[in-house]
């Protein structure tokens, strides 16, 4: 995430090793495909070149949190720009990915009375790409379906308007999820509305769930196989919840306070485990049951100091779990390794934030064997992560 984006594709060209097969892969959402924070194509580089990458082209955007969305030769990114204290105007810009032309823009009116006047600046949701439909979502929770070859609005929903949902502080963040033929949001709205899918052609309601008993948080809706079945996972400041997917069925939930309502990194899948880490409330490590939907606690953080933490206390960045171990950043931009089994901590080192600072952190994707981390200071940095430490292979 940055305060004042200014989109740049570093050319495709840039990033793959000289001669090599290149087999392109899509990034239609937060996190790519299924929201893994996997790369897979091939013919990357293996170090940067001494003289930096070479920039294919710019385009200049407004105020915003979110990621691009990348799909089918168009990046999608979405901004905002100040008409008054509070009142914006949002929008999403979809560029051409090779060439850096702005095919289209729409905008719309949002005002961000009740956000942190610190943090009222621009949306936080990465864009959703489903075929010919791009889903974008603004901080104020006003939600658009539009058309990916013109931009033309196809519908749109309003948090506020329509389900009552109180703005959290930093705003609606969680991007909306493509289940077959349902969208499914992180709404927060009354009554029993923190979760509501709608269908993706019309933008009517399926379904809805969950009590607003809590705020809805900033994490990101996620789908994952386990217990014999599809589970939609849902982490609100309160919970931990599993749902079934197609009619909004609660499976199992687990009680986790987030403090301060920082649910914010996407939870954590693995084989039979899934990970949560926040800020105040560190990391809950869950056990998922292999032949029903069920979870339980494998261990839990019982530190709620930002200071003196345990295991990993992750603010915005979502971590990774690798084999047998965890690896994440924590409060201060510590890079950590914990056992995955157990919670201890096996190293942790400063190397890759480069300085001791509240929230310092880093957005992680796996590339093979390899990580990219872009941090708080811009940098791209290529690292191994492993049981005998961080190894920085370029930056």
């Amino acid at each position: 995430m940055v305060r004042r984006l200014t989109a740049a594709l570093l050319g495709l060209a840039c990033l793959t090793a000289s001669g090599a097969e290149l087999r392109a892969e899509d990034w239609p959402q937060w996190r790519g495909a299924g929201r893994r924070g996997v790369w897979a194509e091939t013919g990357i580089v293996e170090t940067f070149p001494q003289a930096g990458l070479k920039v294919d082209w710019r385009v200049p955007v407004h105020e915003g949190y979110a990621g691009p969305a990348v799909a089918d030769g168009r990046v999608f990114v979405v901004d905002a720009r100040h008409v008054g204290a509070y009142d914006v105007i949002e929008r999403i810009v979809c560029i051409d990915e090779l060439s850096g032309e702005v095919l289209w823009t729409h905008e719309w009116e949002a005002n961000y009375t009740g956000l942190s006047s610190t943090w009222a600046t621009g949306p936080r949701a990465t864009p959703t790409v489903d075929g010919d439909r791009v889903y974008a979502l603004g901080a104020s929770g006003i939600l658009n379906a539009l058309r990916v070859e013109t931009g033309e609005l196809l519908w749109t929903r309003n948090y506020v308007e329509e389900y009552d949902t109180e703005i959290p502080t930093w705003g609606i963040a969680g991007a909306p999820l493509v289940d077959g033929e349902r969208l499914i949001a992180l709404v927060g709205g009354a009554p029993g509305a923190k979760v509501v899918a709608f269908d993706k052609l019309t933008g009517a309601e399926i379904w809805r769930a969950l009590p607003s008993d809590s705020e809805p948080g900033y994490s990101q809706p996620m789908i994952i196989e386990a217990g014999g079945v599809r589970q939609l996972i849902i982490w609100h400041p309160a919970a931990v919840a599993s749902l079934d997917p197609e009619s909004g069925e609660v499976y199992w939930e687990q009680p986790v306070r987030a403090g301060a309502g920082m649910s914010v990194a996407t939870p954590v899948h693995s084989d039979r485990r899934l990970f949560v880490s926040s800020f105040y409330s560190g990391s809950l490590m869950l056990g998922l049951n292999p032949d029903r939907p069920d979870a339980g606690v494998t261990w839990k953080s019982t530190s709620t100091s930002e200071i003196l933490t345990e295991a990993l206390h992750a603010v915005v960045n979502t971590p990774v779990i690798d084999g047998d171990y965890v690896y994440g950043i924590c409060s201060y931009g510590q890079l950590r390794a914990l056992n995955a089994a157990t919670g201890e901590r096996i190293w942790e080192t400063q190397d890759l934030t480069r300085e001791r600072a509240r929230w310092a952190s880093g957005f992680i994707v796996r590339h093979g064997d390899r990580y990219f981390i872009n941090n708080d200071r811009g940098e791209l940095v290529i690292a191994r992560f492993s049981p005998e430490g961080y190894e920085e292979i370029s930056r």
